[in-house]
This record gives C-alpha cells, structure tokens and sequence, in this order.
C-alpha cells in the first residue's frame, strides 16, 4: 500500500514532522514494507524551511544580515534539491524571538528578508517562496524593500530606511533601483490569514499588541501603514491595503505584492505545487492529514481543505486526524473531499490537561484507523 502523509502541526503540543513520525511507525506496524511519503506542511513561520528540506531533499545556506535592529546576524534560506527553488522564512531574521525583551515595532525592521532574498537569487534561484509568520515588525516591508534597491524620500528628497514609526516620513518611493537579477525570479508569498493592511482588522490593531505595542503606538502604527498605502497607491497605481492578506507580518504582505510584484498563496497550496503533489498521488493511495482543531477557519483553504481540494479530483481517500472539531464543520469538510474525521481525544478533558497526551492519544487513534484499513 502507499501511504501519503501530509499533516499540519497541532499547535503548541506536535510538529508536523513529529506527527509524520508517529504515523509512519504505526504503518510499519500494520503495513510492512508499505510506501510511505512523509510530508510535514509548514506554515511560513519558524521551521519553515526545514519542512521543506524535509519534503523534497535541499540543504540550508547561511548569510549574514541584518536582524530586525540592524545588526549583523547569522540567517539562512533553504535551497531544494531542484537547484531552482529557494525558501526564505521571514522568522529567521525578524523573528519576535529576536527582539526577546526589546519589542518595539516602531523600531524594527525586515531589511535582513530582503538581504536573504537577494542571496538566493544570486545563489542560482528562479523562484523563491517567502514565508510570513512570527514576525515583530510593521514596516509593511519597506526594510526588505530598501535591502533590494528601492529607494524611500522625505520631504527633504533625503532616503532612509523606514520602519514602523517613520512609515508616515515617506513622502516619494522610487523603484528604478531594484537589483535586476530580481526580474528573472518569480516569488510566492505563503499567507494564511487575510487581515488588510491597516484598520481594525488590519496588521498594527491584529498584531501590534503581541509585538509590544501598546494602544497610543497601535494607533500610530496603523496610521503609518495608511500613509504608506497611500504613496504605494501613487507610485505603482496600485491599492494593495485590501488585498486579503495585505496585513499579514506587519503588512509583510501588502510589501511582497507592491515592491516584489509577489503572489500572495495559501500556504497549503504552495506546499503541494512545491512537491508535486497531484503527481505522487495515485489510486491505490491513502492520504493522512490533520490539524489542531478543525473549524471554521480550517473550511476556508487551510491545509485539511486545501488537500481534500486534490484528492478529491483525483477519487483518492482523504483521512484527517485532528485533535478536535466544532460542530458542523465536520459534516462540511465531508462536502468538500474528506472521506473521514477521526478526533484524537479518548476522554472529555480540558484542553489543558489532553494537550499532556497529545503524543499517546495520536498513537492510539492511528493504530485504529490503520487496524480497519486493514480490515
């Protein structure tokens, strides 16, 4: 038998890779000798790369650039096994973990993302995947921006490298400068959420609180990103604030599609085209995938969802083991490819109590899928 295994985290208890792990043991058990393709789905946070190493074969690269305070770091990127394809996560250089008890997004910066941008082009890549996620900043990508070669002016015609609190100072943006080994590489932004650029639902009243700011800068913050959306606006013709996903990683998004011309994709997606997904399936497959807690988020593209999207098309049997669903969603992630949900928790218990067990309570619930499978 072949056994496709393509699971999210479930998070704050199992790594993708981890649960890849429990289930191929318990295959080896019911199935010996049974194909078995490992596929940990990263997010575009931390990890990220190395899910895709693990995926398809390829190996890190290490540079040195700037973190999110200007100071010189050690970062890296992910170049695959196709010589071709590179994977930056954002996280690696403007992590929140970097900024540990400095938080500020006024003062942070994605100029390092940039800088990890240009290195793996100039290391041979066509296309490179970007990962938004654990960020600390709200430059709204102007840092990444400056890193490649576009230019930010004041009223003064002097340039400078924006960042969150000087968003407002930008008066004129000049893309004639951008390094134009850049015009031969496709880049596709992996973004999960579609919170605007700026507003209530936007990326400093979302996100700002957890990277340190508090009300007065929140509002300073997204008044910033608004004045930035507005010469954005001017310079390119273009209105990125409502583009879903704008807001992601301090408005990350809203940068990627108006200075890198990027897609913005739901990360499941780009998991499956980057492994080809459609072409490893087969009839005689069975999928195995799962998340934390199937919702009403999960219905609207993430992993479950986007995978049943494939295998559905394909007539191949979709099983999704998570660790809790909401009533209803259930019956309707059946209408859209799953062939069937099975919850890991064996007794009613607090999540702060069965999240202890996550490991024994996924053990157990395979081994009985795999038992009827066998029957």
């Amino acid at each position: 038998m072949k056994f496709i295994l393509i699971p999210d985290s479930f998070k704050g208890t199992l790594s993708s890779g981890e649960i890849c792990n429990i289930i191929k043991e318990k295959i080896s058990v019911h199935f010996p000798g049974s194909e078995v393709a490992a596929i940990p789905v990263a997010d575009g946070g931390e990890g990220s790369v190395d899910a895709f190493i693990t995926a398809v074969g390829g190996r890190k690269k290490t540079v040195t650039v700037k973190n999110p305070y200007f100071e010189d770091m050690d970062a890296y990127y992910g170049m695959l096994s196709d010589g071709e394809t590179a994977v930056v996560e954002m996280a690696s250089c403007a992590g929140l973990p970097l900024v540990e008890d400095r938080k500020n997004p006024k003062l942070t910066t994605t100029y390092g993302v940039g800088q990890l941008i240009l290195a793996a082009a100039e290391d041979g890549a066509k296309k490179i995947i970007i990962g938004l996620g654990g960020s600390c900043t709200n430059d709204g990508g102007c840092g990444a921006a400056a890193a490649v070669g576009v230019k930010f002016y004041n009223d003064r015609a002097e340039t400078f490298i924006p960042t969150g609190g000087t968003l407002s100072a930008i008066s004129r943006i000049s893309m004639d400068e951008i390094n134009p080994i850049l015009q031969e590489v496709e880049i596709v932004t992996m973004c999960d959420i579609d919170n605007s650029m700026y507003g209530e639902t936007g990326a400093a009243y979302i996100f700002g609180p957890q990277k340190g700011a508090g009300e007065e800068m929140v509002r300073e913050l997204d008044q910033g990103l608004k004045s930035l959306s507005a010469v954005i606006e001017s310079t390119t013709g273009k209105d990125v604030s409502k583009i879903p996903g704008s807001g992601a990683a301090g408005a990350m998004g809203a940068g990627m599609v108006a200075f890198f011309h990027s897609e913005l994709q739901m990360g499941i997606e780009t998991v499956l085209d980057t492994v080809k997904f459609d072409e490893i399936l087969s009839q005689d497959s069975y999928v195995i995938t799962g998340e934390g807690k199937l919702d009403s988020q999960s219905l609207r593209g993430k992993v479950v969802i986007g995978i049943a999207g494939r295998t559905k098309k394909h007539n191949v049997p979709l099983i999704a083991i998570v660790g809790g669903a909401e009533d209803g969603e259930i019956a309707r992630a059946y209408e859209m490819g799953v062939t069937a949900v099975f919850p890991i928790n064996r007794l009613p218990q607090d999540f702060s109590v069965s999240s202890k067990f996550s490991r024994e309570n996924l053990g157990y619930t395979v081994d009985n899928v795999l038992r009827l499978l066998k029957v």
